[in-house]
């Protein structure tokens, strides 16, 4: 009934398994070799999905999916729900605008959203990078930046804090828990904070906003200034990481890290 090359062994770590066990009695040498590749497949994809969470973070350096697309995996949420909203990667037919654009992302935003990858969560003490290139604003002074304790981003009861700049130098940190908001900094002048220049006469401003999450403290900065320091209990820090670009904005963003040392 079985040919004659079958093996006349059972490694032990299958040995106590009633199914495998039984295959490798009636396995022929070559099946079973098979039988023990199909076996690691299985055993090294277990692996890959029990990785650290923070390697499927999205990498502004080396993104998922192709340059000028859409990018996999991202959500973006509106401040109001609109069906008639398109979001693509044809610029001269889209909404909004938002394409992988490497390094980094670009987004062209039609009304005010937040942009994410269920992915990026940070948790405990971290750090929250983002470099944005803000272009011509076109007389638009509306905020852009990061937010931060993300939580139930798709629900009725999504909440987040919102680190922006304007480009009228001010910077605003904010709470939104529902369908309701409340300023936890009103809007605040800073002279760290770049502008487009009234007029043009400059390709972008750039600027980089950092959070820092340690020893009971969130440390906000700009460009690496710090405008401004809150106790860790005044805002829930734990969640998801992203970006919030409000109405017409036209904006490249270079990096958004999360970093736990």
């Amino acid at each position: 009934m079985f040919d004659d090359d079958r093996p006349d062994f059972i490694p032990f770590a299958f040995a106590n398994h009633p199914y495998i066990a039984t295959l490798f009695r009636e396995t022929s040498v070559h099946a079973m070799r098979f039988l023990l590749l199909s076996i690691l497949i299985v055993i090294s994809s277990q692996v890959a999905f029990a990785q650290d969470p923070a390697s499927l973070r999205p990498d502004p350096n080396n993104p998922v999916g192709e340059n000028l697309d859409v990018p996999p995996g991202w959500q973006v949420r509106l401040d109001q729900p609109n069906p008639d909203i398109v979001l693509s990667a044809n610029k001269d037919s889209t909404d909004i605008w938002f394409v992988t654009m490497t390094p980094g992302w670009h987004v062209t935003a039609g009304p005010a959203a937040i942009y994410y990858h269920p992915a990026n969560v940070a948790t405990s003490d971290y750090a929250v990078t983002s470099t944005i290139h803000l272009f011509d604003p076109k007389g638009r002074n509306e905020g852009y930046g990061v937010f931060l304790g993300g939580s139930d981003l798709e629900g009725d009861d999504q909440a987040y804090t919102y680190f922006l700049l304007r480009n009228d130098g001010k910077f605003l940190i904010k709470r939104r828990s529902g369908s309701t908001t409340s300023n936890i900094v009103p809007w605040t002048a800073a002279e760290s904070i770049a502008v487009f220049p009234e007029g043009g006469g400059g390709s972008t401003a750039t600027n980089t906003l950092r959070v820092d999450v340690s020893d009971g403290l969130i440390l906000f900065f700009v460009n690496d200034i710090l405008v401004r320091e809150l106790d860790a209990d005044e805002i829930q820090t734990n969640g998801i990481v992203g970006l919030r670009i409000n109405h017409g904005l036209d904006v490249h963003v270079s990096d958004l890290t999360v970093s736990t040392d």
